[in-house]
């Protein structure tokens, strides 16, 4: 059974609060698929590269290419190993979809949950319980 219009833009609207209230965890209900697969096959493949290119310049007394292999090596596992950027819009997304910027420090707003659980209340109050 589809949802109704009305459920859709609910579900839409949580969806995204949850998005600007906690991005870590929408990161890791998305996961990262075929990207991160992507990412660790070329970073690996960049590192055995710089290893060889390292191994080379050793073995023709070539310092220079030696660094150069070292450098290379070096970078691919720092890429490999540093956490990807982020998707999505930088800040709080608000209900007409555009972004503002995260207030710094402790926000005063309650929550999301505490705002759903009082919208809840409502709900039932408004229904004679």
């Amino acid at each position: 059974m589809p949802l109704s219009e009305y459920e859709q833009r609910v579900l839409e609207q949580m969806e995204r609060q949850l998005t600007s209230d906690d991005p870590k965890l929408v990161n890791t209900f998305q996961g990262g698929g075929t990207r991160t697969v992507k990412r660790w096959l070329l970073t690996g493949a960049g590192a055995v590269a710089g290893l060889t290119v390292l191994v080379i310049g050793a073995a023709t007394s070539q310092p220079l290419v030696g660094v150069l292999g070292f450098v290379a090596m070096f970078a691919s596992v720092v890429l490999a190993f540093s956490p990807p950027r982020r998707k999505g819009p930088a800040g709080i997304v608000m209900e007409n979809g555009a972004t503002r910027p995260r207030p710094k420090g402790r926000s005063t707003s309650p929550g999301f949950i505490a705002r759903f659980e009082q919208r809840w209340d409502r709900r039932r109050d408004e229904r004679g319980r």
